[in-house]
C-alpha cells in the first residue's frame, strides 16, 4: 500500500530501491505519526470535514495504535511502503471510508515534516536528560579530586600544573556549552510544519495555529514554502549540536586514553573495566574509551554529510532527504550509550597520588618559580630571564607548593557556578509545557 499509488503498478526494483531502510527507521517515527494523526483528526473536525462522531472514531483508534506502538508489537507490513500508509490502512481496515479521510488537507510530505520534528525534539529531550547523571559525577568528582595534581599540556609538552578537579570540572563546562547549542537545535524543531502539504499549503480553511497548539509545538513555521525547506535544516542543525558533544566526548577519551598509558600512569581502572590481550598478559587495554572517542568521532561527520546529502537542492520536497533519517537517527542512540559508558568508567576511576613529584615534572613549576620573582618587585620580563637561564644551566629550584585563587583555577574551581550554569540551560526547554500537550492529546 502506498498513499501516492493510483492504478499503475510500480516496478519491483524501482519500488525496493526507493523505499530502501525506510521501514525500518518508520518504525522510529511511529508514536509520532499517530500523535500528528490525533491532533490533524480533531482539527479537521473543527472545520466540518470530520463530523465530530467521526473524529471521535478515528481518535480512539489511533490511540489504540499507540498503545500497540508503545508494547512494541506494532510492525510496518512487508507491502506497505512507510508507516503513514500503515497507520492510515490500520484506520481504514478498522472503519471504512472514514479512515480514508484522516489525508484530506494533507500531504505525506507535512507528514514526514512533522513526524521527524516530534522525533527529534523528543530526542533531543532524552540526550539532555541523559547528559545530567554524567555532568553531576564531573562535579562530584571535581570536588573529590581537587588536591591531586597533575601535569598540564601545551603542544602536548608539560607546561603548567593541573590539577584533577580542573580535569573534571572543564569537561562538565563543556556539557554546559553543549546543551546551549542542544537548546538552539531544540528551538529550530520545536516548530510545528504540519499544513503546509506538499510545501504550497492547501486550499482547505486549515486551523495550523490548533495543530500548534495540541501538538505542543512552542510556535509555526508560518511560510509553507519554508516549512518544507526546513527539512534536512532541521536535522542539520541537530547534527550540529550532536557533534559538539560528541567533540566533549572524544576529546576527554583521548585524555584518558593517554593517562592510562603507563607512560603517563595517572589513573588506573578495576581490571574488569579494561580489556587484556591475546598474547600479552600485562595488558590493560582502554578500549571504552578507544570506542567512544570512535564513535563519537564518527558522529563529528554527520553535519556534513547531511550538507553534501542537500547541496544544491532547490526548493521543495526531494527524495534525497529520505536518505537523512539513516543517517541521523542512530546518532542519539549512540550519544546516549557513550554517556552512560562514560559515567560508569569515570564512576570507578583511581587516581594516582603525588603524580607531580616525580622529578620530571619539575618545569612544570617554572613559572610559579617566574611569579614568586614579579611579586618581589622584579619586572615580569626580567623574572622570565633570569628563570630562563637558571634552567639552561640545569641550577632550576622549586618549591611544589602552589596558591592558585582565581576564579576557574586550581585553588577556586567555581563549580557551584558551573551547575548553576547548566540549571540555567536547561530552564528555557520547556520540557513541561510539551509532556502536558502530549498528555491531553492522549487522554
Amino acid at each position: 500500500m502506498k498513499l501516492w499509488q493510483k492504478d499503475i503498478d510500480v516496478n519491483k526494483a524501482v519500488e525496493n530501491f526507493t523505499v530502501g531502510n525506510d521501514r525500518e527507521f518508520d518504525v522510529l517515527l511511529a508514536p509520532f505519526d499517530v500523535l500528528g494523526n490525533i491532533a490533524h483528526a480533531q482539527m479537521l473536525a473543527t472545520i466540518g470535514l470530520l463530523t465530530i462522531e467521526e473524529s471521535k472514531q478515528l481518535v480512539a483508534e489511533l490511540k489504540i495504535i499507540y498503545e500497540k506502538i508503545q508494547s512494541g508489537v506494532f510492525t510496518i507490513a512487508s507491502n506497505v511502503e512507510d508507516v503513514h500508509s500503515q497507520i492510515e490502512f490500520l484506520l481504514t481496515e478498522r472503519l471504512g471510508d472514514i479512515g480514508k479521510k484522516i489525508h484530506a488537507a494533507r500531504s505525506r510530505n507535512d507528514q514526514v515534516l512533522v513526524d521527524v520534528k516530534l522525533y527529534l525534539r523528543n530526542e533531543l529531550e532524552e540526550l539532555v536528560n541523559a547528559i545530567q547523571p554524567f555532568f553531576k559525577l564531573l562535579l562530584t568528582q571535581s570536588e573529590a579530586f581537587k588536591n591531586a595534581l597533575l601535569p598540564g599540556y601545551t603542544h602536548l609538552q608539560i607546561a603548567m600544573p593541573s590539577s584533577f578537579g580542573l580535569w573534571f570540572g572543564a569537561y562538565a563546562e563543556s556539557l554546559v556549552d553543549d546543551v546551549i547549542t542542544m537548546r538552539a537545535a531544540y528551538e529550530v524543531v520545536n516548530k510545528n510544519p504540519l499544513g503546509s502539504a506538499a510545501g504550497y499549503g492547501s486550499s482547505f480553511p486549515i486551523n495550523r495555529t490548533l495543530t500548534t497548539q495540541l501538538l505542543g509545538f512552542a510556535d509555526l513555521n508560518y511560510n509553507v514554502v519554508y516549512a518544507q525547506m526546513g527539512r534536512g535544516k532541521a536535522e542539520r542543525i541537530t547534527a550540529q549540536a550532536l557533534t559538539n558533544l560528541a567533540d566533549t566526548l572524544a576529546r576527554m577519551s583521548m585524555d584518558m586514553c593517554l593517562y592510562l598509558n603507563q607512560n603517563f600512569d595517572f589513573v588506573s581502572f578495576p581490571p574488569e573495566l579494561t580489556t587484556g590481550s591475546s598474547i600479552m598478559p600485562h595488558k590493560k587495554n582502554p578500549d571504552v574509551f578507544e570506542l567512544i572517542r570512535s564513535k563519537c568521532n564518527q558522529i563529528k561527520t554527520l553535519p556534513n554529510e547531511i550538507m553534501m546529502m542537500t547541496t544544491n537542492l532547490p526548493s521543495g520536497y526531494h527524495r534525497d532527504l529520505q536518505l537523512l533519517k539513516e543517517h541521523l537517527f542512530p546518532a542519539f542512540k549512540t550519544l546516549k550509550d557513550c554517556l552512560q559508558m562514560a559515567t560508569l568508567m569515570l564512576g570507578n576511576i583511581s587516581i594516582k597520588e603525588n603524580i607531580l613529584s616525580d622529578e620530571k615534572y619539575k618545569y612544570l613549576f617554572s613559572v610559579e618559580e617566574v611569579n614568586k620573582l614579579v611579586l618581589s618587585g622584579v619586572p615580569f620580563r626580567d623574572a622570565y630571564k633570569q628563570v630562563g637561564r637558571v634552567i639552561e644551566a640545569n641550577e632550576f629550584q622549586y618549591s611544589t607548593d602552589i596558591h592558585h585563587t582565581h576564579e576557574g583555577s586550581i585553588g577556586n574551581l567555581c563549580n557551584e557556578q558551573i551547575s548553576s550554569a547548566m540549571q540555567n540551560a536547561l530552564a528555557p526547554f520547556g520540557f513541561e509545557q510539551v509532556h502536558q500537550a502530549i498528555a491531553k492529546l492522549l487522554a
